[in-house]
């Protein structure tokens, strides 16, 4: 498959193994501001834009890590959530957010329509495009496409109580194809931690795995590492390869081949 960084700049793209379905996703990889924003500064200090709201720290990492574990192509946003936010609808008002935790970003207090349009244009349809020209990809060789999203949380958020988990499994509770044996799967290693549907709920309507996935009944699952536990290379590598080895027993499974052959089957 073609690199996808050139025609689609707000991408960071790694084609993953000849004949892979697998497609690891991250939304908020990047802390970065594209140049004609500010020359390239949102107004916020370095301490704020090197924390979780500006982009989900070490997710870039461990999705980097896992994809080439898995053989998978690797899709993630070149740019900061608070430049705008890939993992919303494009109707959805928090997209360019003008405040977060706490924190204004002064880049974003007076943007006005035009500017959220030609923000929308330059980074935030490309990126989806991406996703979608590589599910038809996978789709035109016969295969269900999988798709892993890999998100980080902050530990605590200002004046709110501690979040205790590890990890977090989010899903829909309808399609629990890998989420459910995953979840099991961490939960059996006995020194973990494992959130279901947390920090967050597992539905968002409009977020990236909604439209790319859920909408059209792809496997998938949507990981929520604790942020601290992936704050250098070690921690991502260390997440990154106790998740492939869950991701690939699941997915060579038997019982989980035939649910995906019954999916090729259905949309015939």
């Amino acid at each position: 498959m073609k690199d996808l960084s050139t025609s689609h700049p707000a991408v960071l793209y790694t084609p993953g193994a000849a004949g892979s379905r697998v497609i690891v996703i991250c939304d908020h990889a990047s802390n970065a501001v594209p140049p004609e924003i500010g020359g390239g500064d949102l107004g916020l200090p370095p301490e704020d834009m090197a924390r979780h709201i500006a982009y989900d720290v070490g997710a870039l990492g461990v999705a980097r890590v896992l994809a080439a574990r898995l053989g998978a192509t690797l899709i993630a946003a070149r740019w900061s959530r608070l430049v705008i936010d890939p993992n919303r609808a494009a109707d959805d008002p928090t997209l360019v957010r003008r405040i977060y935790d706490g924190s204004i970003i002064p880049a974003n207090r007076h943007a006005r329509a035009e500017e959220v349009a030609r923000r929308k244009a330059a980074y935030y349809a490309p990126y989806h495009q991406a996703i979608e020209d590589e599910i038809a990809a996978v789709t035109a060789t016969g295969q269900v496409p999988v798709i892993v999203s890999v998100h980080s949380f902050t530990p605590q958020f200002k004046d709110r109580p501690p979040r205790p988990w590890h990890i977090g499994i989010l899903w829909d509770e309808v399609d629990g194809r890998i989420a459910q044996p995953l979840m099991h799967r961490l939960r059996a290693e006995g020194d973990l931690s494992v959130g279901e549907n947390e920090p967050y709920a597992g539905v968002f309507g409009g977020d990236t795995l909604d439209t790319h996935a859920l909408s059209r009944g792809l496997p998938n699952t949507l990981v929520e590492i604790r942020n601290d536990l992936i704050e250098d290379a070690a921690g991502q590598k260390a997440w990154a390869d106790r998740l492939a080895l869950h991701l690939s027993d699941i997915l060579c499974h038997p019982e989980t081949a035939r649910l995906f052959t019954d999916e090729i089957e259905a949309h015939k």
